[in-house]
């Protein structure tokens, strides 16, 4: 923190299972119960055949390659990430589902050296081997001193908010919420008696207010307040205008942040009254190289999101976007063109933003406090 600016490192999903789990050094059982694929190994394969080999077992930093060095260089005073994996043994698959995520527990270190002060837990892989593989996942970060947010035994647990203490006057609370657009089945929810995720049926009025209160009942004075939230498609620019409605209604109730996931590929940049909303800010770790039918969104390519705001007042100061790719399941610096094509795409899809390119390579916000004045909503139908 400094020069009274708080920054926030946010990133979408970061996804250590299935083929990630496989290379790393204590892979778990890689059967899988998918339509096409019954073996995680195959994830692997497919990424070699695309980039080259992979030198397994690797390092347990080896996913996070250069996003590691991006972030000991900005330093920021909070780490949010979204996990979107279960962290278990169980062979308890989730009847239902097509897909299943998990990692070792004892590859906790893959996840431990980026060094997260927040894990988002409300999203649609969390319990994929059910209540036993959500409570080991619960189990495996705390003896991990890792905070997480958006699960728990309960549903006061799911829904209360993860602290990062980042000064003696400033704080950075985080909420979490999951929303059954992005694939998170209704059962999972938490509730008084039944461990779960903190989900939401649909972004509706209601469930806004019911937001906001729970952030004014913890906000104090000087905070500043994250809502992450898991909704929506995998893929597409078009962002449904009850998700406009919804984010700024959080923002209007006095959120400051909101962190948007789930989505593939980035998506819309809005300020809104000052206040930052990200409605998809991509994959950041996976094991989708070599998957083919949506190379159009260049899902290759990730962004490391560092976000500043103002210590006293929550308002935006600023948003510097790092862009890497990933070869071989490790990220590594972009090129010139991909830069490019991401500034511009961002710059095409954002409507009331403006994506500039900095000569260190980051993609940069142009003015966001007159970015804030515009009134013009996000773009619909692209």
């Amino acid at each position: 923190m400094g020069d009274g600016v708080v920054t926030l490192f946010l990133c979408g999903d970061v996804m250590l299972g299935r083929g990630v789990d496989q290379i790393l050094p204590h892979p778990g059982d890689p059967t899988l119960r998918e339509g096409y694929v019954r073996d995680a190994r195959s994830y692997v394969e497919s990424a070699e055949a695309v980039n080259g080999p992979i030198p397994a077992p690797v390092e347990p930093s080896w996913p996070w390659g250069e996003a590691l060095r991006v972030l000991e260089e900005a330093a920021p005073d909070a780490r949010i990430v979204n996990l979107e994996t279960a962290v278990t043994r169980s062979d308890t698959f989730e009847p239902g589902k097509e897909i299943h995520y998990r990692m070792h527990p004892a590859d906790m270190p893959a996840l431990a050296v980026a060094r997260p002060d927040v894990c988002v837990l409300a999203n649609n892989h969390v319990l994929d081997f059910g209540h036993p593989g959500l409570e080991e996942t619960l189990r495996s970060l705390y003896r991990a001193g890792l905070r997480t947010v958006g699960a728990g035994r309960n549903a006061d647990e799911a829904h209360a908010p993860a602290t990062v203490t980042v000064s003696r006057t400033a704080r950075v609370l985080v909420f979490a919420l999951g929303m059954e657009s992005s694939g998170i089945p209704p059962g999972w929810a938490a509730t008084e008696y039944v461990p779960g995720v903190a989900h939401v049926v649909e972004p509706s009025a209601a469930a806004a207010a019911e937001t906001v209160r729970r952030v004014r009942q913890e906000k104090l004075p000087g905070d500043i307040t994250v809502v992450s939230v898991h909704w929506g498609s995998n893929w597409g620019y078009r962002i449904p205008r009850e998700h406009i409605r919804f984010a700024r209604a959080l923002v209007d109730g006095g959120v400051d942040v909101v962190h948007g996931h789930s989505s593939h590929h980035p998506r819309t940049i809005e300020v809104y009254r000052d206040r930052l909303i990200l409605y998809g800010c991509g994959d950041f770790i996976d094991d989708y190289e070599g998957i083919t039918g949506y190379e159009r969104y260049r899902d290759d390519l990730r962004l490391a999101y560092f976000v500043s705001v103002e210590a006293d007042t929550g308002r935006l100061a600023g948003l510097r976007m790092v862009p890497l790719r990933v070869r071989r399941m490790r990220l590594e610096p972009a090129t010139d063109e991909d830069r490019d094509w991401l500034r511009a795409t961002l710059d095409r899809i954002s409507d009331s933003v403006h994506i500039t390119l900095d000569p260190d390579g980051a993609l940069a916000l142009l003015h966001p406090a007159a970015a804030a004045r515009s009134t013009a909503s996000p773009r619909h139908g692209r």
